[in-house]
């Protein structure tokens, strides 16, 4: 996302890329605080995902992160979004790129009347197992079964 986010503001787009808290923290963390300084066209916003503090080095649960970022995200993406369009010195919100499993952006995009495009960032590989998902599941070809050596 973040090569994305570069490539648009090279073409002259106004960027404000947004992370969860505990994704900016982390960000801050490898990279140093000069990874999010930002310029005046290209900016860093933190929105929260709902879950508990945890420690710096932990990774978070991602079933349990999944569902809170579903359930308490969008409230804060969408305040963001309308500060930004009531923002002086600011371009309008004309458009969302969203990652395609935070889909939440739809939403918060339509709320405020703009388009919205959904960047999938997994590799091809992992876009056609999902998009195969369901078949595989179906056709027995998935869970893997475990066959035992023979010795």
């Amino acid at each position: 996302m973040t090569k994305l986010a570069k490539v648009l503001h090279r073409k002259g787009f106004h960027i404000t890329f947004v992370n969860t808290e505990y994704n900016q923290r982390r960000l801050v963390r490898s990279r140093g605080p000069d990874a999010i300084a930002g310029l005046p066209d290209f900016c860093f916003a933190t929105i929260p995902d709902g879950m508990p503090l945890s420690d710096a080095d932990a990774t978070q649960d991602p079933a349990s992160l999944c569902y809170s970022t579903m359930t308490t995200c969008l409230p804060h993406l969408k305040y963001l979004l309308h500060d930004l369009k009531n923002k002086s010195g600011t371009p309008l919100v004309r458009c969302v790129v969203t990652d395609g499993l935070m889909s939440l952006g739809v939403d918060a995009a339509a709320e405020i009347g703009v388009p919205c495009a959904l960047f999938w960032t997994a590799s091809a590989c992992g876009y056609m197992g999902y998009h195969n998902f369901r078949f595989l599941v179906d056709e027995g070809l998935t869970p893997l079964k475990v066959c035992a050596d023979k010795e």
